[in-house]
């Protein structure tokens, strides 16, 4: 008969573990096994306290749509995809810092043309801002067609996903690289807004004793084959909470300066911002050979 005690639970569990699962699963589950059980003995977890998880679990889920993930915004919370996107794109040869997706990307953006605006709805004391740059590989070499999609919040402090005043994609559009590797779009100067937290997202960060505020930003998200993809924002530099992010994104080579937009331009602010792009891993061993 087994003897299952606290002492033995864990070797018991990891051990039903199927020896036909492959290798990573198997590192994963056991590592996960292990880790989950030393903090139920850690904090000597109470039977109440796990069931209030499991709630908070379905809580999390039932809010939950093709809209909304609430799994990512409690990973954000709590660092977990910022720490998770630094292991899985160290930088290694001198390409663009990336940082988290967040949970308001949306597909098909409208696809616009290099200098177009993506602002649909007209806000009251908003700065416009022409947001340009040069995609280059590490070498610094431009990217001709390079896909940019961008999004970002209203003044308002929300997302066309979250508000029905907004017209759909409102402030997003995608863009293509110019044979010089060049980009450029009209927008509106981003605004500091909360992170969502009517839901399960916003219980934990009042249990953390933590704010929802995220600093002002424009989210980017770079492909091209044979390129690594690139998930990445541009901080305004002057944008309040840059130093208590809620979701730790902020990185110092992502922060950007929006300039005073010369005179007879026909937006208010400037923003240049460059990017770097690093080839796939499949091309770097190809030349490596």
């Amino acid at each position: 008969m087994l003897n299952v005690n606290k002492d033995t639970i864990t070797d018991h569990v990891i051990a039903a573990l199927s020896p036909d699962i492959p290798d990573r699963n198997r590192q994963i589950m056991t590592s996960l096994i292990r880790h989950m059980h030393s903090f139920c003995k850690e904090v000597d977890l109470t039977f109440a306290e796990w069931f209030a998880a499991c709630e908070f679990l379905r809580r999390a889920g039932d809010i939950s749509d093709e809209k909304r993930n609430e799994f990512i915004l409690i990973a954000d919370i709590l660092g977990v995809e910022v720490l998770v996107d630094m292991l899985d794109h160290r930088v290694t040869d001198g390409e663009s810092e990336s940082t988290v997706l967040g949970p308001f990307y949306r597909e098909n953006p409208p696809v616009l043309p290099k200098g177009a605006s993506i602002i649909k709805k007209t806000f009251d004391n908003a700065q416009t801002v022409k947001v340009s740059g040069r995609i280059s590989d590490t070498a610094g070499r431009p990217i001709e067609g390079v896909t940019i999609d961008v999004w970002e919040d209203a003044p308002n402090g929300l997302y066309d996903l979250q508000d029905p005043e907004q017209p759909a994609y409102n402030l997003r559009g995608r863009f293509t690289t110019d044979a010089n590797g060049e980009y450029a779009f009209v927008a509106l100067r981003p605004e500091p807004y909360p992170i969502p937290y009517d839901g399960a997202g916003g219980e934990l960060l009042k249990y953390m004793g933590h704010h929802p505020w995220r600093p002002g930003h424009i989210h980017f998200m770079l492909s091209k084959d044979g390129y690594q993809s690139l998930i990445s924002q541009i901080y305004d530099s002057e944008t309040k909470y840059l130093d208590n992010d809620s979701v730790f994104a902020v990185k110092q080579s992502l922060i950007g300066t929006f300039a005073k937009a010369p005179a007879g331009a026909d937006t208010d602010l400037v923003l240049a911002f460059d990017f770097k792009l690093k080839k796939a891993a499949v091309e770097r061993l190809v030349a490596a050979e």
